[in-house]
């Protein structure tokens, strides 16, 4: 791993060069993108069953689309014992975690009587999607459709993609099955998203997508906003380990690799308060990697987009973090209660040693669904919130209107609405 020291040019164009990665879409993927969702929204179940074929070899219908009852019961079945237990050890945590995020609403009375508040309705139909390619992620499958559970969401589809021979995995379908997934769809990319978003005879329209992807994923997304909600648009994983002295180098690189090994683009980053700490960091990185089983992977994201970067104490190391606006950010320093409130910028936080990143992506219970590429700038974790609507409500008394007459009347000329003065007005003049 390269070792840079803070606030020196090379530094800084490593720091410039991660925030080129925000957003960025190709202009040939948008392109491609584009066309399959028009080829969807256009020939609908035709298409998906042609670019299935196309992307995955899969041979897709009507009738093999969607798991059947049998099929998911098969699949689940599948399982080890032991891995089913973990899979529901974690849905509970992940449950007690996201309800204590609901929010049935609120209200107030006025002095003079009226009521003001805000409504909660939870949206109808959700659609969940679940990478697959490099791996399965029956984590996801949790993370998304728990907290749309929580929230009371009618009906959620999952699509996730398969291959030649139609499978899904085991882990993906148990984890649906925990979650409470009404429909698993066998069909992924950005021809899936274009499904959901649009409708076709097989897979139902939604009112919103979630769950991260590929750049071909992240762009569909981008492009079928507006036609249907969706959560963010999920970049490349990225990691920053502030560090002190108090912390072990082991630790701090497995914690690099742990993210190293999702993505060639992964971008893991320790700040640390001393010269000698980066070259241990930096040695232990080098030294594990190469047990890894995705060590060409991990490898490649510590090559092209990793740091160690050596700042001049914690205080240092966090404006460099908070300037990165990290996925994932852990406090592997003394006292990290004390620097907490010094973070401004991170999807999600992770304090001392014993609390790895890791415990965040499976157990801990927090979302793992966050904002990546910057954007925990401007960005929040997905949750419950993200799975219900709030609609407003006001119900003024006929004095309260009185009261507020002249000056709604006063507001609307402002703007030089006459009609919104006397809609007010009329209302206040005695019959």
């Amino acid at each position: 791993m390269r070792i840079l020291a803070s606030g020196t040019p090379e530094c800084a164009a490593f720091l410039a060069a991660l925030r080129q990665r925000e957003g960025g879409i190709p202009a040939p993927v948008e392109a491609e993108v584009r066309a399959i969702l028009d080829g969807v929204r256009a020939r609908g179940d035709d298409a998906l069953w042609e670019y299935a074929r196309r992307f995955d070899g899969a041979s897709l219908g009507p009738a093999t689309v969607r798991l059947t009852d049998d099929e998911r019961r098969a699949a689940a079945a599948g399982l080890a014992p032991a891995d089913r237990d973990a899979l529901a050890h974690a849905a509970r945590r992940i449950e007690a975690f996201h309800q204590r995020q609901r929010c049935d609403g609120w209200s107030y009375t006025e002095p003079d009587g009226s009521e003001l508040g805000v409504v909660v309705r939870p949206l109808r139909r959700v659609g969940i999607y679940v990478p697959g390619g490099r791996a399965a992620y029956p984590s996801t499958v949790l993370m998304a459709a728990i907290p749309a559970r929580v929230a009371g969401v009618r009906q959620t589809v999952l699509c996730t993609p398969c291959g030649a021979d139609l499978q899904v995995s085991p882990a993906v379908v148990a984890a649906a099955d925990l979650a409470g997934v009404s429909t698993v769809y066998r069909v992924g990319g950005a021809h899936a998203v274009a499904a959901m978003a649009y409708g076709t005879a097989a897979v139902p329209r939604v009112d919103k997508i979630v769950g991260p992807g590929n750049v071909y994923v992240a762009a569909a997304k981008r492009l079928v906003f507006g036609s249907v909600g969706i959560d963010m648009i999920a970049g490349p994983t990225e990691v920053v380990v502030v560090a002190d002295e108090s912390a072990r180098p082991d630790w701090v690189a497995a914690d690099l690799l742990a993210q190293a090994e999702h993505d060639p683009v992964a971008a893991p980053i320790a700040i640390v308060t001393s010269r000698a700490l980066a070259e241990k960091v930096a040695a232990a990185a080098a030294a594990q990697v190469a047990a890894l089983p995705k060590r060409d992977i991990a490898q490649a994201a510590l090559a092209d987009h990793g740091a160690v970067i050596v700042a001049g104490g914690v205080a240092e190391a966090l404006k460099v973090a908070n300037a990165i606006a990290p996925e994932h950010l852990e406090l592997m320093v003394q006292d990290p209660w004390r620097w907490l409130p010094e973070v401004e910028n991170a999807g999600a936080v992770f304090l001392g040693g014993a609390t790895p990143e890791v415990a965040g992506d499976y157990l801990a219970g927090p979302n793992h669904v966050l904002p990546t590429g910057g954007t925990a700038r401007f960005a929040s974790p997905l949750s419950v919130d993200d799975f219900v609507k709030r609609m407003s409500f006001a119900a003024l008394t006929p004095n309260a209107l009185r009261g507020l007459a002249p000056d709604l009347a006063r507001l609307a000329r402002l703007e030089g609405l006459e009609g919104h003065a006397r809609s007010a007005e009329i209302r206040t003049h005695e019959d």
